[in-house]
Parts: structure tokens; C-alpha cells; sequence
């Protein structure tokens, strides 16, 4: 990258090709070739998600606009590339027209930043406020190479990676007071909400290329894009009578977003990198961040996340809050609410994303191929202590069948949430056998949601079964395969389920054989560690009533 920053054309993107070459390359190179780019690779999963909606998306749906029908998505997608023609808008787009607003370090548009802005205390910060796995401010890793009196050189490529980050992402500490900012009190800004993907359960479906990728992110707009709708580096073409402040002054403003480039290129906060030269070139040391723009509601036709429904909402509170993921749980385990095609109206639960709804809509018209390797990126951030710190990142990618997306045919994702199921209720059978197992050793049950229980062990060791079901199921196409694959599956389940409880039941002290009586809501009841292994087995082959056929069939024993 030159001095300037060029994103352009500077090789700052780490691109994976497709013939397994990782490659630095510009913006340019990146889009006008993304048909032979296979993925990003990029320091942390969060920041595919703020990559794609930051930069890649609202650059080539602004330069290309955004296709009106399904069919129109069909014909982009079977294209497997950019177009000839549409090469050349791209070329116009990032050349004549605007390449001069995707410069990292111009002295008067910096890109996603704004020139010259100052604390009110006159100082910057490390760049390690940038980062969040490294010491800043409350912002205390546990495991941390630097404190935040060590400085952090960040290279350009580096630095212009983690601000698209920290629009994104950036928690609710406490913020800079900027000069000009008359919002500002006593040098700062209070109340800041965490980045607009802090607030979410990010879902990024993903395709076998760049190009399929930005595609499959891509809505379907019927009506075309607003002309006011303007990503954040063409602000000044957004109309005045908006009232919106300018993301490249210091002022900021609290507001619904403006339509779909708005809020992928939303500018949750006002930041300056400042540039060092060293002897290994020029190294972004320091940072100003300050308050940034505040979203007043996560909007309907946000993409990337999936939604809670409330039937019956309190006064002042809407129906569809985002769905966020939740710490501990592979992407898989939480399949419902990916799943979750049809509007709860009448009663409360999750409805899947916009995107993953349009995916199933595209394969029900014959635009998108049953067998199609369609991949899903989850992430979110937990945050604590008032949303200041970051407390902990949640990252999963499993493959999705697409036939399971399709509304008018549920007969494979009513297989797959019955897979999902019969693996959560087994992990409760064997927590329930290590309630009952202590309970007969002399012990209390584990506390709800604390200790090290049997169940995560158990999800753990069936992990990756699942996720080559998932994959293997991508080209299934009769009853008969399904079939057998969830016989497999349901072996899967018994085999780690039994070496689970055959290891709970070797650990439990031989006086657990004569037990004890306890009283349980009330009632005594007698708990011997043989009871409950055959309550655990009885157990099993009522979940899995498949390999209990098979078994009785062959004539096995019942346990």
C-alpha cells in the first residue's frame, strides 16, 4: 500500500484462491476476480462479517445495483462470475467515480474516518483500542501479550482491517469527547450502544467462491434501491433535509437507517488513525475513537441475523428482536431458529434470516441446485460489564443443506431438527443419570448451568458426526438414504452416550449399589446407581428408537 492507504488497488486483503495461493491484493484485484477467490483470510471469523458489509457488499450492490427479482439473482449466479459489463461499472465505480474515497490515510477523506479528529483532552489512544483480545483501558484479556502501556504497530493492511472491525463490533465503553462535538460532556460520551453486529447473532451464508459468497448476501430488492440510500463514503450525496450528521465531521446523530447500503456501511463511530513512520515503514500506533452514529432499532430488512418473535409484546417494545447466539452451543444445536422459515404468529419463538428465507425461495424456483455446498458463518461477541469489555467471541461454520430451506417441502428439515433433538435429549439423559448416580453415591445433584456436566462432553464427542450429516445430507434425494443416514446417526448417539455413562458409572463409589433414600419434591424415593442405569437405558431406546429396533431385531440385549 502506498502512503496514502489505497485500498484500491494496495494489496491489503488476505485472499485464499482457488487454487489454494493466498494472495494479498487490493480491492480491485479482490472483485474483479472474486470467481477465482475461494474465502478471506482474515485474523478473527468476526471480521468476515464486517468486511463483507463495510466494503464488498455495498460496493458491488451500489456499482451493480441490487437484483429486482429472483429470477435476475438466478442469472447473476448461474454467470458464475462477474460479467464483462459488469467488470466495467466495477471499474468506474472504484476508479473515475469514487476510488478516491478508499484511501486509508488521505489528509482530507480518509476513508471510514475523519481528517483530523481530535480528543477535547488533546490525546489518542493505543491502537490497541482496536483490537479487543489485548489490553485496553477496562478492557482486561485474561490472556494478553501487551498491557496498555505497550504500544501496538499495526501495518496499514492490518489497521484498515480492524476499524472496519470496531464499526462493527466495538463495545459500549465510554467513549473520547471529540472537538466539535457538542454532544460531548466533560470530555466524553456516555450511553454508547456496542457496534450494530454487537447486537446481533451474525449469520453469513457462504458459497464456494467470493462471488457465490457476495451473492448468496445479497437481497433481492423488488423495488430497487432507494436513490437516497448512499454508503458511507458517498454521504454527501444523501439528501440535507435527512438531518443526518456527516460521518466525516465529529458530530454524530442517533437515527433510523436509510435503506440497505445505510446500514451495511453504518459508521457506529468516529475514528481517526494516526500514522507512524518506522524503520519498517508507516505503522498506525495510535487511534482516536469517539461516539459514532446510534441506530434507534435494528431494522426489518437487517440481513444478517436471525430474529426473535413475540406474539404479544409489551407497550413499546416491537414484535422481531435479533436472536444473538449463545455461549457454549455449536451453530448446529441452535438449528431451529436457522431453520425456523415460518412466521410464529400466533405464539412466541425464532424466525430465520432474511437471507437463509431467500436462499430456500431461490432453491424452491430452481435458481440454486439441492446439492449446492452452501456453508453458514455464525459469530456474535458477549460482552459484560455493561457492555464495555468483551467478555467472550462466538464462532461456529457448518455446512446447511439447502432443501432444508425450502418452505413448500419440509420433509429434510424436519429430519435434521429431529437429529438435533434426539442429541439434546440424550445429553439430558445423561445428566439426569449423573443427578441420579450422585444422588446414590451421597452427593447433591450439580447446580443448574454450573460444573463440568456429562451432556457437554457427550455434544462435544458427536460434534463432528453431525456436521458431516449436515454435509452428507446436502445431496441426499430419497427416503431410503435419509433413512439410513439417520440410523447412522442414531448409532452415533448411542455409542458416545454409552461410553459416557459406562465412564459416569465407573467413577461412582461401590456404596451408590445399596443407594439412599432422598426426598424429592416432597417424596422420598430411592436412588441406587443400577436404577439409574437402567432409567438411562430405558431412556435411550425411547430417543432412539431405530437402533432399538435394529437391536431387538438381532436380538441384543436391552442395554
Amino acid at each position: 500500500m502506498e502512503s496514502t492507504g489505497d485500498l484500491v488497488q494496495g494489496g491489503w486483503l488476505p485472499a485464499v484462491r482457488t487454487d489454494g495461493e493466498l494472495r494479498s491484493a487490493g480491492l480491485w484485484e479482490v472483485l474483479s476476480e472474486a470467481h477465482a477467490v475461494r474465502r478471506m483470510d482474515l485474523p478473527v471469523p468476526m471480521m468476515l462479517a464486517a468486511l463483507l458489509r463495510q466494503l464488498l457488499l455495498p460496493v458491488t450492490v451500489d456499482a451493480l445495483g441490487a437484483p429486482r427479482t429472483r429470477a435476475e439473482w438466478g442469472r447473476r449466479f448461474a454467470q458464475g462470475r462477474f460479467s464483462p459489463e459488469e467488470v466495467e461499472r466495477l471499474a468506474d465505480y472504484l476508479g473515475p467515480r469514487y476510488g478516491s474515497r478508499f484511501r486509508l490515510l488521505d489528509a482530507e477523506r480518509p476513508f471510514a474516518q475523519v481528517g483530523g479528529l481530535t480528543a477535547l483532552s488533546g490525546d489518542a489512544k493505543p491502537s490497541t483500542l482496536l483490537v479487543p483480545s489485548i489490553a485496553s483501558g477496562n478492557n482486561v484479556p485474561l490472556f494478553s501479550a501487551l498491557s496498555e502501556a505497550d504500544h501496538l504497530d499495526l501495518t496499514l493492511p492490518q489497521a484498515a482491517l480492524w476499524l472496519l472491525h470496531a464499526h462493527c463490533w466495538d463495545t459500549a465503553a465510554i467513549k473520547t469527547g471529540a472537538v466539535g462535538d457538542g454532544q460531548a460532556k466533560a470530555g466524553k460520551t456516555t450511553g454508547n450502544p456496542t457496534g450494530p453486529l454487537g447486537q446481533l447473532g451474525v449469520i453469513v451464508p457462504t458459497g464456494s467462491t467470493l462471488y457465490e459468497t457476495l451473492l448468496l448476501n445479497t437481497p433481492v430488492v423488488p423495488d430497487g434501491l432507494d436513490p437516497a440510500d448512499r454508503p458511507q463514503w458517498a454521504w454527501d450525496e444523501r439528501p440535507a433535509t435527512a438531518g443526518w450528521r456527516a460521518p466525516s465531521g465529529p458530530e454524530w446523530s442517533a437515527r433510523n437507517v436509510g435503506g440497505l447500503l445505510d446500514l451495511l456501511t453504518f459508521q457506529s463511530r468516529r475514528i481517526r488513525l494516526i500514522c507512524t513512520e518506522t524503520e519498517e515503514g508507516p505503522r498506525v500506533r495510535e487511534v482516536v475513537v469517539c461516539a459514532g452514529d446510534r441506530l434507534t432499532e435494528t431494522p426489518q430488512v437487517e440481513p444478517h441475523t436471525a430474529w426473535n418473535h413475540t406474539a404479544k409484546p409489551k407497550a413499546g417494545q416491537p414484535r422481531h428482536r435479533p436472536r444473538r447466539h449463545f455461549s457454549g452451543r455449536a451453530a448446529w444445536q441452535g438449528l431451529d431458529a436457522l431453520l425456523a422459515l415460518a412466521l410464529p404468529e400466533d405464539s412466541d419463538g425464532p424466525f430465520t434470516s432474511l437471507l437463509l428465507r431467500q436462499i430456500g425461495a431461490l432453491h424452491s424456483e430452481g435458481h440454486l441446485p439441492a446439492g449446492y455446498p452452501l456453508g453458514v458463518e455464525t459469530s456474535g461477541l458477549e460482552y459484560g460489564n455493561q457492555s464495555a469489555v468483551v467478555e467472550n467471541a462466538i464462532t461456529d461454520s457448518l455446512p446447511l443443506p439447502v432443501a432444508a430451506l425450502t418452505a413448500t417441502d419440509p420433509w429434510l428439515r424436519r429430519a435434521l431438527l429431529d437429529c438435533v433433538e434426539q442429541a439434546d435429549r440424550v445429553g439430558r439423559a445423561l445428566d439426569m443419570l449423573n443427578s441420579d448416580l450422585r444422588r446414590a453415591s451421597g452427593g447433591d445433584p450439580l447446580p443448574r448451568n454450573s460444573g463440568d456436566r456429562p451432556s457437554a462432553r457427550f455434544l462435544h464427542a458427536v460434534d463432528a458426526s453431525m456436521r458431516r450429516l449436515l454435509a452428507g445430507l446436502s445431496t441426499v434425494g430419497d427416503d431410503d438414504l435419509l433413512e439410513r443416514a439417520r440410523l447412522a446417526w442414531e448409532l452415533t448417539l448411542r455409542q458416545a452416550a454409552v461410553a459416557e455413562a459406562d465412564s459416569l458409572v465407573a467413577a461412582t463409589p461401590a456404596r451408590a449399589v445399596i443407594g439412599r433414600k432422598v426426598r424429592v419434591n416432597g417424596k422420598e424415593t430411592v436412588f441406587r446407581s443400577g436404577r439409574a442405569g437402567a432409567a438411562f437405558h430405558g431412556a435411550l431406546r425411547q430417543i432412539l428408537a431405530r437402533v432399538a429396533e435394529a437391536r431387538s431385531a438381532r436380538g441384543d440385549d436391552a442395554a
